[in-house]
């Protein structure tokens, strides 16, 4: 007995010998130049050519790696807290770990339904009568019992499974570079979130005590005019400037409320959350030494270009699988059970009953469906490699916008340290001078308003200073690559908060 028609075997031949005619698609990043440097010129070798004695030197390491906790540059053990916190607790990285599993385990399916085959049992009991005018000549009630095994399996002449994996594959790659680029970005909020409540607390204090200096000079104006020694119209004025300085209070302090709900947010905290530490400048320690990858590195180490190379890679084996849907499909399958009437003889002999087969699949006339599909597929494609490319001259033009930031930071800071210095010199000798009766009280006042005046451009500058290099480590990818590659344990993590 032939257990396969002839016809099947003659299918399977000629789909096996025109298998050389499939079109494989095998996935290459694209050729892109990288330059030998960020800028158009080369990075000095410190950030500031001449800087202060007040304003610290920020060199540029070239060739050098990031860290992967590299916020513990700032020198911070609130800060370490917080971000560990943070990781634990961010419902936004929690989504992130959970996409990444949800893309491990479609893959873990795919596989399964490609590459071993479909083995199912079946338990089937129906209660069936047969037509009188059939050819016995009477009906007949009766009750049918079947139980069998079937297996069947889609070949993968054509690389379409195969394609279909790699697609899958490059799914799981692209959730992994999101989930980095979820975690460098939350790790970075929170670190540029921090230096800003430190320059916002900061920037409170000194108005405030400029409140009290403006206060103390109209309270001898005031005396003054009580004297007879100047008009109403200068207390008018001094009154004024009083309450245009408090009036810059409340816009602070809200600033100074939102940042500290932000921060409570990020690490999965309510805006009331009690615990949050708070964060000043003298706190903060600016890192000396900032590692600068080489240009050629960057595209390996930005998480969202290693997205939209794995967005690419899925593009590419999508046209694979496009490719592969224009030629025969070949299926084989098998089934092997018992039949009969009754439960008692189901499993004899007799009541055995199997089949072998061998489908094949060629599509001839779809109106243009599966071509159009193939090419809506390299459309796709194209789309993501420009996306890609454009991806890359993102991440070059972040690293040089904040190199030359940096630089500028550091002029910026040395200038107005400057003029804190000056102010303050000025301030020291209308102290002498009013000691020996040379000026006035309120030329003394004056001096001092304009210092702390200084001191809030100070604030600010070094502020930016602070931001502008987790802008930079955030720019050159983190350092992901560096870090160990263990899962977040969230009950140790708290226990050793609780700590």
């Amino acid at each position: 007995m032939k257990l396969f028609p002839t016809h099947f075997i003659l299918m399977f031949i000629i789909s096996i010998t025109i298998a050389g005619c499939a079109v494989d698609q095998d996935f290459r990043l694209p050729d892109i130049a990288t330059p030998s440097q960020y800028t158009t010129s080369s990075l000095p070798a410190q950030a500031a050519k001449a800087p202060s004695e007040s304003v610290s030197v920020q060199h540029f390491a070239l060739d050098k790696d990031l860290p992967g906790d590299w916020w513990t540059l700032f020198g911070s053990p609130e800060l370490d807290q917080m971000i560990k916190q943070g990781l634990v607790d961010s419902p936004t990285l929690a989504a992130a770990q959970a996409a990444l599993r949800k893309a491990e385990e479609d893959l873990r399916a795919l596989k399964g339904s490609i590459l071993y085959p479909a083995v199912d049992a079946n338990l089937q009991t129906s209660r069936q009568r047969t037509s009188g005018n059939a050819s016995t000549g009477a009906s007949d009630t009766f009750n049918l019992y079947n139980t069998s095994v079937g297996v069947s399996y889609t070949l993968d002449i054509f690389g379409g499974g195969r394609h279909q994996i790699e697609s899958y594959q490059a799914q799981i790659d692209y959730q992994k570079y999101q989930y980095e680029a979820t975690y460098l970005t939350l790790t970075a909020n929170i670190v540029t979130t921090a230096i800003q409540e430190a320059s916002l607390r900061a920037q409170l204090n000194a108005k405030k005590e400029i409140i009290e200096i403006q206060q103390k000079q109209l309270d001898v104006i005031n005396k003054q005019f009580e004297l007879g020694a100047v008009t109403k119209a200068e207390i008018l004025s001094q009154e004024t400037e009083v309450a245009m300085t408090k009036a810059e209070l409340p816009a602070i302090e809200k600033q100074l409320y939102l940042t500290r709900h932000a921060l409570s947010v990020m690490i999965g905290k309510f805006p009331g959350y009690e615990k949050l530490p708070e964060f000043n400048l003298e706190s903060l320690r600016l890192p000396k030494k900032l590692p600068v990858s080489l240009p050629s590195n960057l595209a390996r180490q930005r998480p969202d270009v290693r997205a939209a190379e794995a967005l690419l890679h899925q593009a590419c084996a999508s046209v694979g699988v496009a490719t592969a849907n224009l030629y025969p499909q070949i299926t084989l399958s098998a089934g092997y059970g018992f039949e009969a009437v009754s439960t008692g003889i189901l499993f004899n002999g007799q009541s055995v009953i199997w089949n072998f087969g061998a489908g094949l699949l060629q599509p001839i006339f779809r109106g243009g469906e599966l071509t159009a599909k193939r090419k809506s597929a390299i459309a796709y494609y194209d789309q993501a490699t420009a996306q890609y490319k454009q991806t890359v001259l993102t991440a070059f033009r972040d690293v040089a916008d904040v190199l030359r930031t940096l630089e500028s930071d550091a002029r910026t800071l040395q200038a107005q340290a400057q003029a804190e210095a000056a102010a303050k010199s000025a301030l020291e000798l209308i102290k002498k001078q009013y000691e020996l009766g040379a000026v006035s009280y309120i030329a003394l006042l004056i001096a001092q308003r304009d210092y702390q005046k200084t001191r809030i451009n100070v604030i600010v500058a070094r502020a930016q200073r602070y931001a502008d290099t987790a802008a930079l480590f955030q720019a050159l990818g983190g350092g992901w690559w560096n870090r160990e590659e263990t899962s977040l344990n969230a009950k140790l993590i708290r226990e050793e908060n609780e700590e």
